[in-house]
Protein backbone atom coordinates (compact mmCIF):
# COMPACT_ATOMS: atom_id res chain seq x y z
CA UNK A 1 0.00 0.00 0.00
CA UNK A 2 1.25 3.69 -0.78
CA UNK A 3 -0.10 6.75 0.24
CA UNK A 4 0.46 10.02 -1.37
CA UNK A 5 -0.19 13.60 -0.20
CA UNK A 6 -1.65 15.61 -2.87
CA UNK A 7 -3.16 18.44 -0.71
CA UNK A 8 -2.41 19.00 3.13
CA UNK A 9 -3.81 22.33 3.89
CA UNK A 10 -7.51 22.92 5.85
CA UNK A 11 -10.08 25.73 5.03
CA UNK A 12 -8.92 27.55 2.10
CA UNK A 13 -5.80 27.23 -0.65
CA UNK A 14 -2.39 29.40 0.34
CA UNK A 15 -0.36 30.04 -2.35
CA UNK A 16 2.87 31.83 -2.02
CA UNK A 17 6.05 31.85 -0.83
CA UNK A 18 6.00 30.96 2.35
CA UNK A 19 3.39 28.21 1.95
CA UNK A 20 6.20 25.81 -0.60
CA UNK A 21 7.58 23.37 1.63
CA UNK A 22 4.12 21.87 3.19
CA UNK A 23 2.34 23.01 0.13
CA UNK A 24 -0.77 25.14 -0.19
CA UNK A 25 -3.23 22.67 -1.98
CA UNK A 26 -6.52 21.40 0.13
CA UNK A 27 -7.40 18.18 1.12
CA UNK A 28 -6.20 15.46 -1.19
CA UNK A 29 -5.16 11.66 -0.20
CA UNK A 30 -4.06 9.22 -2.90
CA UNK A 31 -3.84 5.29 -1.70
CA UNK A 32 -2.55 3.17 -4.29
CA UNK A 33 -3.16 -0.90 -3.17
CA UNK A 34 -0.74 -3.36 -4.42
CA UNK A 35 -3.40 -4.63 -6.60
CA UNK A 36 -3.29 -1.45 -8.70
CA UNK A 37 -6.75 -0.07 -7.37
CA UNK A 38 -6.91 3.73 -6.75
CA UNK A 39 -8.43 4.84 -3.62
CA UNK A 40 -8.92 9.06 -3.04
CA UNK A 41 -9.54 10.39 0.19
CA UNK A 42 -11.43 14.09 -0.63
CA UNK A 43 -11.14 16.31 -3.36
CA UNK A 44 -9.99 19.41 -2.31
CA UNK A 45 -7.80 21.65 -4.83
CA UNK A 46 -4.76 18.67 -4.02
CA UNK A 47 -7.02 16.24 -6.18
CA UNK A 48 -5.86 18.64 -9.89
CA UNK A 49 -2.17 17.43 -9.71
CA UNK A 50 -3.15 13.70 -8.72
CA UNK A 51 -5.92 13.94 -11.79
CA UNK A 52 -3.08 14.70 -14.10
CA UNK A 53 -1.21 11.28 -12.67
CA UNK A 54 -4.04 9.07 -12.56
CA UNK A 55 -4.82 9.45 -17.00
CA UNK A 56 -2.88 6.68 -18.15
CA UNK A 57 -4.79 4.72 -16.43
CA UNK A 58 -8.77 2.91 -17.46
CA UNK A 59 -9.36 1.46 -13.76
CA UNK A 60 -11.95 2.61 -11.58
CA UNK A 61 -11.04 5.48 -9.23
CA UNK A 62 -12.81 5.12 -5.63
CA UNK A 63 -13.49 8.76 -4.19
CA UNK A 64 -14.14 8.58 -0.23
CA UNK A 65 -15.08 12.12 1.01
CA UNK A 66 -15.18 13.08 4.30
CA UNK A 67 -17.98 15.89 4.00
CA UNK A 68 -19.16 18.56 1.70
CA UNK A 69 -16.92 21.94 3.15
CA UNK A 70 -15.51 23.67 -0.26
CA UNK A 71 -12.15 22.56 0.92
CA UNK A 72 -12.83 19.06 0.47
CA UNK A 73 -14.69 19.23 -2.71
CA UNK A 74 -13.50 22.76 -4.80
CA UNK A 75 -10.97 20.69 -6.65
CA UNK A 76 -13.40 18.01 -8.20
CA UNK A 77 -14.20 20.22 -11.41
CA UNK A 78 -10.19 20.10 -12.36
CA UNK A 79 -9.93 16.40 -11.62
CA UNK A 80 -8.63 15.24 -15.46
CA UNK A 81 -10.43 11.62 -15.18
CA UNK A 82 -13.57 13.19 -15.26
CA UNK A 83 -13.69 13.97 -18.67
CA UNK A 84 -12.37 10.70 -19.62
CA UNK A 85 -15.07 9.23 -21.56
CA UNK A 86 -16.78 6.48 -20.01
CA UNK A 87 -14.03 6.59 -16.78
CA UNK A 88 -15.63 5.25 -13.48
CA UNK A 89 -15.48 7.36 -10.81
CA UNK A 90 -16.79 5.81 -8.02
CA UNK A 91 -17.85 8.39 -5.06
CA UNK A 92 -18.95 7.56 -1.57
CA UNK A 93 -20.24 10.88 0.21
CA UNK A 94 -19.78 11.76 4.12
CA UNK A 95 -21.99 11.21 6.41
CA UNK A 96 -23.15 14.73 6.58
CA UNK A 97 -26.40 16.44 8.56
CA UNK A 98 -27.69 17.44 5.29
CA UNK A 99 -27.94 14.21 2.81
CA UNK A 100 -26.49 16.40 -0.10
CA UNK A 101 -24.96 13.74 -1.77
CA UNK A 102 -24.36 15.16 -4.86
CA UNK A 103 -23.00 18.43 -4.00
CA UNK A 104 -19.45 17.65 -5.44
CA UNK A 105 -21.54 17.75 -8.71
CA UNK A 106 -24.06 20.80 -7.25
CA UNK A 107 -20.73 22.69 -7.49
CA UNK A 108 -20.77 22.63 -10.79
CA UNK A 109 -24.28 24.16 -11.58
CA UNK A 110 -25.60 27.87 -12.21
CA UNK A 111 -23.73 30.83 -12.42
CA UNK A 112 -20.65 29.48 -10.02
CA UNK A 113 -19.18 27.45 -12.64
CA UNK A 114 -18.61 27.43 -16.74
CA UNK A 115 -18.65 23.51 -17.36
CA UNK A 116 -22.41 21.97 -15.96
CA UNK A 117 -22.23 18.53 -15.06
CA UNK A 118 -23.72 17.65 -17.73
CA UNK A 119 -21.07 17.93 -19.81
CA UNK A 120 -18.69 15.49 -18.25
CA UNK A 121 -17.82 12.19 -20.16
CA UNK A 122 -16.35 9.97 -17.49
CA UNK A 123 -19.28 7.31 -15.63
CA UNK A 124 -19.75 9.17 -11.96
CA UNK A 125 -21.80 6.71 -9.55
CA UNK A 126 -22.82 7.69 -5.84
CA UNK A 127 -21.93 4.76 -4.01
CA UNK A 128 -24.43 4.68 -0.67
CA UNK A 129 -22.82 1.32 1.49
CA UNK A 130 -25.51 0.16 3.65
CA UNK A 131 -23.31 -0.63 6.85
CA UNK A 132 -20.53 1.06 7.86
CA UNK A 133 -17.73 -1.89 6.84
CA UNK A 134 -17.75 -2.40 2.80
CA UNK A 135 -15.16 -4.07 0.03
CA UNK A 136 -13.02 -1.83 -1.98
CA UNK A 137 -11.27 -4.43 -4.76
CA UNK A 138 -8.96 -6.14 -1.90
CA UNK A 139 -9.39 -3.40 0.82
CA UNK A 140 -12.09 -3.18 3.50
CA UNK A 141 -12.79 0.07 4.26
CA UNK A 142 -14.56 1.14 7.60
CA UNK A 143 -16.26 4.74 8.90
CA UNK A 144 -16.99 5.99 11.52
CA UNK A 145 -18.68 9.68 12.47
CA UNK A 146 -16.62 13.09 12.41
CA UNK A 147 -17.27 15.82 14.65
CA UNK A 148 -17.48 18.82 12.82
CA UNK A 149 -20.10 21.22 12.06
CA UNK A 150 -21.81 19.48 9.80
CA UNK A 151 -20.39 16.34 10.42
CA UNK A 152 -18.66 13.99 8.29
CA UNK A 153 -16.74 10.54 8.20
CA UNK A 154 -14.00 9.20 9.38
CA UNK A 155 -12.15 6.05 7.21
CA UNK A 156 -9.90 2.99 8.21
CA UNK A 157 -8.57 1.19 5.06
CA UNK A 158 -7.88 -2.18 5.59
CA UNK A 159 -5.37 -3.65 2.92
CA UNK A 160 -2.14 -5.73 1.53
CA UNK A 161 -1.83 -6.34 5.64
CA UNK A 162 -1.61 -2.64 6.53
CA UNK A 163 -4.21 -0.05 8.54
CA UNK A 164 -4.85 3.64 7.30
CA UNK A 165 -7.05 5.94 9.42
CA UNK A 166 -7.84 9.11 7.58
CA UNK A 167 -9.50 11.51 10.18
CA UNK A 168 -9.26 14.81 8.97
CA UNK A 169 -11.94 18.08 10.37
CA UNK A 170 -12.81 16.33 13.63
CA UNK A 171 -12.74 18.16 16.89
CA UNK A 172 -11.89 15.47 19.33
CA UNK A 173 -13.19 17.50 22.18
CA UNK A 174 -15.68 19.43 20.91
CA UNK A 175 -18.18 22.21 23.10
CA UNK A 176 -21.41 20.69 21.23
CA UNK A 177 -22.64 17.36 21.53
CA UNK A 178 -20.33 14.78 20.26
CA UNK A 179 -20.93 12.13 17.57
CA UNK A 180 -18.28 10.16 18.58
CA UNK A 181 -16.26 10.03 21.60
CA UNK A 182 -12.61 9.91 22.20
CA UNK A 183 -12.60 6.04 22.66
CA UNK A 184 -14.30 5.39 19.95
CA UNK A 185 -11.50 7.01 17.89
CA UNK A 186 -9.34 5.06 19.79
CA UNK A 187 -11.18 1.56 18.72
CA UNK A 188 -11.73 2.98 15.14
CA UNK A 189 -7.65 3.43 14.77
CA UNK A 190 -6.28 1.02 16.66
CA UNK A 191 -2.99 -0.71 15.80
CA UNK A 192 -2.78 2.10 12.63
CA UNK A 193 0.06 1.27 10.76
CA UNK A 194 -0.68 5.43 9.58
CA UNK A 195 -3.16 7.82 11.27
CA UNK A 196 -3.90 11.20 9.20
CA UNK A 197 -5.59 13.48 11.65
CA UNK A 198 -6.69 17.08 11.59
CA UNK A 199 -3.90 19.07 13.59
CA UNK A 200 -4.89 22.72 12.71
CA UNK A 201 -4.38 24.21 16.06
CA UNK A 202 -2.03 24.57 18.72
CA UNK A 203 -3.17 24.99 22.58
CA UNK A 204 -2.65 28.67 21.69
CA UNK A 205 -5.78 28.80 19.24
CA UNK A 206 -7.73 28.19 22.10
CA UNK A 207 -10.47 29.09 23.46
CA UNK A 208 -10.91 31.32 20.49
CA UNK A 209 -11.44 28.34 18.21
CA UNK A 210 -13.08 25.73 20.36
CA UNK A 211 -16.19 24.33 18.43
CA UNK A 212 -14.64 25.66 14.94
CA UNK A 213 -14.56 21.37 14.12
CA UNK A 214 -10.64 20.73 13.97
CA UNK A 215 -8.14 19.51 16.63
CA UNK A 216 -5.26 20.59 18.68
CA UNK A 217 -2.18 19.06 17.41
CA UNK A 218 -0.86 17.51 20.92
CA UNK A 219 -4.79 15.71 21.41
CA UNK A 220 -3.66 14.34 17.53
CA UNK A 221 -0.64 12.96 18.91
CA UNK A 222 -2.24 11.70 22.20
CA UNK A 223 -5.15 9.85 20.26
CA UNK A 224 -2.31 8.07 18.10
CA UNK A 225 -0.18 6.83 21.06
CA UNK A 226 -3.69 5.75 23.12
CA UNK A 227 -4.48 3.68 19.48
CA UNK A 228 -0.70 2.60 19.41
CA UNK A 229 -0.75 3.57 16.18
CA UNK A 230 3.20 3.33 14.16
CA UNK A 231 2.79 6.09 12.61
CA UNK A 232 0.98 9.61 13.01
CA UNK A 233 0.73 12.62 10.40
CA UNK A 234 -0.71 15.58 11.26
CA UNK A 235 -2.59 17.03 9.03
CA UNK A 236 -5.39 20.06 7.59
CA UNK A 237 -3.00 22.34 8.13
CA UNK A 238 -3.99 25.98 9.50
CA UNK A 239 -3.83 28.22 6.69
CA UNK A 240 -2.58 30.80 8.70
CA UNK A 241 0.80 28.91 9.49
CA UNK A 242 3.37 28.92 7.34
CA UNK A 243 6.29 26.79 6.77
CA UNK A 244 8.40 27.69 9.63
CA UNK A 245 5.02 27.98 11.96
CA UNK A 246 4.49 24.06 11.13
CA UNK A 247 7.82 22.87 11.84
CA UNK A 248 7.17 24.43 15.05
CA UNK A 249 4.40 22.68 15.59
CA UNK A 250 6.02 19.55 14.39
CA UNK A 251 8.94 20.11 16.77
CA UNK A 252 7.00 20.74 19.49
CA UNK A 253 4.99 17.48 19.19
CA UNK A 254 8.27 15.57 19.27
CA UNK A 255 9.09 16.91 22.03
CA UNK A 256 6.02 15.79 23.81
CA UNK A 257 6.57 12.23 22.33
CA UNK A 258 10.19 12.21 23.52
CA UNK A 259 9.34 13.37 26.73
CA UNK A 260 6.92 10.04 27.50
CA UNK A 261 9.43 7.62 25.46
CA UNK A 262 7.00 6.79 23.24
CA UNK A 263 7.87 4.78 19.99
CA UNK A 264 5.52 7.09 17.42
CA UNK A 265 7.20 7.93 14.43
CA UNK A 266 5.45 11.51 13.67
CA UNK A 267 5.41 13.76 10.43
CA UNK A 268 3.39 17.15 9.08
CA UNK A 269 2.06 15.95 6.09
CA UNK A 270 3.61 17.62 2.91
CA UNK A 271 2.28 17.74 -0.43
CA UNK A 272 4.37 15.43 -2.46
CA UNK A 273 5.15 13.25 0.16
CA UNK A 274 5.08 9.32 -0.54
CA UNK A 275 5.00 6.72 2.57
CA UNK A 276 5.38 3.27 1.19
CA UNK A 277 3.81 0.94 4.25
Amino acid sequence: MQVTFFGVRGSIPTPGSDFVRYGGNTACVHVELADNTDIVLDAGTGIRQLGKQLLHKNTPIHLLLSHNHWDHIQGFPFFSPIFQEDRKIIITPGQTTLAEDDQILRQMRGSVFPVPPSALLSDIEFFSPRGDEWQIASAQVTRLPLNHPGKGSAYAIVADGKKVVYMTDNELYPPYKKETDFLAFVEFAQGADLIIHDAQYMISDMPEKSGWGHSVAEEAVKLAMACRAQRLALYSHDPERTDDDIDKVLAHCHDYIASVEAPLVLEAAAEGLTIQL
